[in-house]
């Protein structure tokens, strides 16, 4: 009894968000019933938490690597397990970083038992930085050019790529500072709601966005082979667009995107393309919570009506790799990415692909907490995202791992 519990994180209280950690408790009783609580406030004051209940092993040993949760916010050995099953006290909430020159403080503590928790045994914080050790964040506006440039520390020179997000609008940064802390040169880039740019512009310029590749390229620390471009969502059809009709792009990913111009008609030179047809009468929403789904409301992708709105991967030298969520309930990104990889492979082109059983829309860097609902920032609707907990989780760790492979393989 007179020994102290002592709860854990290896291999440092402090990390990066996307680095998985070792959680452990020692000094505990042999068998003895336990419950770990993990708790984050985001920059809004919303409250994220989750719990497990474990049983400690004959030496009084806890390592969550290794045993598993008998109950709680999930079940059997999940080493990161407290951090992808945050969820809020509020409904709806996405857990998203605004600041990224701040962490996100995940508190961790022991509770005795398995029933009550009041006897509070031990606990830490586990400090989850967006910005590695080094890392410069510099703020871009230059000309119409509305982003955040990220450059890791050291002379290089590193790869560069431009991040873009969805629909939503706004600057995100936590996916590119991440980036950025891997060794990559990253522009996040803004193209919607944000500043003076409208909440839903009426037409979305080609020439905008080879303005942040012709700043990326002439940044000294980026590499002169050629630029990688990353997007979610609409990012995601933004992101084949430049690859086919901007030079110097070399490698893109979508996540969750489609084959064709989605929402905003896009302006090239000599050339507009127009928007994939959709019907808001189509719209499904549920009675009870107001919940929006959009899964059916474009026209068939199949429709030769529809090509002119595709995007014509198949003339882009590019490199592309394809990742989307078999549960996605905002739209079939699985169905459209099989359309553009079908188009790629009977053209020759190379092209990676990977759906995900279980997992939704919102794909973010690994043990970010599924968001299966949320408000879209610029509808100011409920949408229905999807994705499974556990499977979600999962994917996220695989499709990092793949995007930085990917990347590094092909810049």
């Amino acid at each position: 009894a007179g020994m102290t519990v002592r709860l854990s994180v290896l291999p440092s209280l402090r990390c990066l968000f996307d680095e998985p950690v070792q959680i452990r408790v020692a000094g505990l009783q042999p068998q003895q019933a336990v419950t770990l609580r993990a708790s984050l406030v985001d920059e809004s004051g919303e409250l994220f938490q989750s719990h497990a209940l474990y049983r400690a092993g004959s030496s009084g040993e806890l390592d969550l690597s290794r045993s598993p949760a008998l109950g709680g916010s999930y079940l059997g050995v999940e080493p990161m397990g407290l951090l992808w099953a945050l969820r809020s006290k509020t409904p709806y909430k996405r857990l998203a970083k605004r600041n990224v020159l701040t962490p996100f403080c995940v508190n961790l503590e022991v509770y005795e038992g398995h029933g009550d928790t009041n006897h509070l045994l031990g606990k830490c914080t586990n400090e989850r930085w967006f910005l590695g050790e080094g890392v410069k964040r510099i703020s871009v506006r230059e000309g119409r050019l509305r982003a955040t440039l990220f450059l890791p520390p050291g002379p290089g020179p590193f790869p560069g790529l431009i991040d873009l997000y969805g629909s939503g609008g706004g600057l995100i940064e936590y996916r590119a500072s991440l980036l950025a802390s891997r060794g990559f040169v990253t522009l996040a880039l803004a193209y919607m709601s944000f500043e003076d740019i409208p909440a839903m512009p009426k037409i979305l310029e080609l020439s905008y966005f080879e303005e942040a590749v012709n700043f990326l390229r002439k940044q000294q620390q980026v590499k002169d082979t050629g630029i990688g471009v990353l997007g979610l969502s609409k990012g995601g059809d933004l992101a084949l667009s430049m690859a086919t009709f901007l030079p110097g792009i070399k490698a893109a990913v979508s996540i969750s995107g489609s084959s064709f111009n989605s929402f905003i008609p896009l302006k090239g030179d000599g050339f507009t393309i127009p928007v994939h047809p959709y019907d808001l009468g189509r719209v499904k929403i549920s009675d009870e919570s107001g919940i929006v789904d959009f899964s059916d409301v474009l026209d068939d992708h199949m429709d030769p009506a529809t090509w002119d709105c595709r995007i014509p991967v198949e003339r882009s030298s590019a490199k592309f790799l394809f990742l989307s969520g078999l549960d996605d309930m905002n739209w079939k990104s699985d169905l459209y990415c099989q359309d553009a990889v079908q188009r790629l492979q009977q053209h020759g082109r190379e092209v990676q692909f990977y759906s995900y059983a279980g997992a939704g829309h919102l794909l973010e860097p690994p043990y970010l907490p599924l968001c299966k609902v949320s408000i879209h920032r610029v509808l100011g609707t409920l949408v229905h995202w999807g994705g499974q907990w556990r499977e979600h989780a999962k994917a996220q760790e695989d499709a990092w791992r793949r995007i930085q492979a990917f990347f590094w393989q092909h810049l």
